[in-house]
């Protein structure tokens, strides 16, 4: 665990950053939680209907904003030092590139060995 401890200019610090005194409020938590709700209700309706080709990516869109949701709050990324957010914004990203570049990769496969599948 991080010990606080006292700088030269008498403000209390710890290993964890600056701003690992800051706890978010239970409010918070119930309001990130309803939205998480919310979006599965969405995502629940979404895919009762078909829409063609829109199916993927509005399920895609609405994935990736409940993964924002849980890496900001339950990760407590939101409440991290700026070096440690970049790497999570990048990480993040990262990922939503893979999620992208698989499904190319894999609907592309026929175009080098064209033949029956």
């Amino acid at each position: 665990m991080g010990h606080a401890h006292e700088t030269q200019a008498g403000h209390a610090h710890n290993a964890h950053g600056d701003h690992a005194g800051e706890h978010v409020s239970l409010a918070t938590y119930h309001k990130v939680f309803w939205a998480l709700m919310g979006l599965l209700v969405l995502t629940l309706a979404v895919a009762a209907f078909d829409v063609g080709i829109w199916n993927l990516p509005i399920a895609m869109a609405i994935a990736i904003v409940k993964a924002a949701l849980v890496i900001a709050f339950f990760m407590h990324l939101k409440f991290s030092s700026k070096l440690v957010q970049v790497f999570g914004v990048i990480a993040f990203l990262w990922l939503i590139i893979m999620f992208i570049l698989t499904p190319m990769d894999y609907l592309s496969r026929h175009m080098l060995h064209p033949g029956p599948h």
